[in-house]
């Protein structure tokens, strides 16, 4: 059974945002965050190498969270912007879903938006935690039923 205490989804949760690896040892409870070296081309691997080694000689013990995929996030962007009650704002935001590179666009847009950049961290952290927790849920299900 996979027990997290809040603080470690919301860090979870944090982590996978910023395009990091998240893993559970499942024997300790410890939770070990790596970078994503498929996505960060040349970064260093050295300040990592003893959570490399530690994930790669233990892996049965660890379970890895899943990132969300661009077409959820894409899905958490629109839902946000059906939210926005700035009509000028949410049909700005709605032509930049609409429009080649949809992920730019949509940041350049809320990076400019005032008040409503920190809605949308506020939004998006939630929907994380929500991604984090159900794949506790979904990972806990599978234990009881394996």
């Amino acid at each position: 059974m996979i027990k997290l205490t809040e603080q470690q989804i919301n860090e979870i949760a944090s982590e996978l945002d910023a395009g990091m690896r998240c893993f559970y040892n499942k024997q300790t409870g410890e939770v070990k965050t790596i970078p994503d070296f498929d996505s960060w081309f040349g970064a260093d691997q050295e300040p990592w190498e003893e959570d490399l080694t530690e994930l790669d000689e233990n892996r049965i013990n660890y379970i890895e969270f899943e990132d969300i995929s661009s077409r959820e996030s894409f899905k958490i962007m629109a839902n946000f912007t059906e939210s926005v009650e700035d009509v000028q704002l949410r049909d700005r935001l709605i032509d930049s879903l609409n429009r080649s590179k949809p992920f730019r666009n949509f940041k350049r847009i809320i990076d400019n938006s005032g008040d409503y950049r920190e809605k949308w961290f506020e939004f998006k952290e939630a929907k994380y935690i929500e991604w984090v927790k159900g794949q506790i849920k979904q990972l806990n299900r599978f234990e009881n039923n394996g």
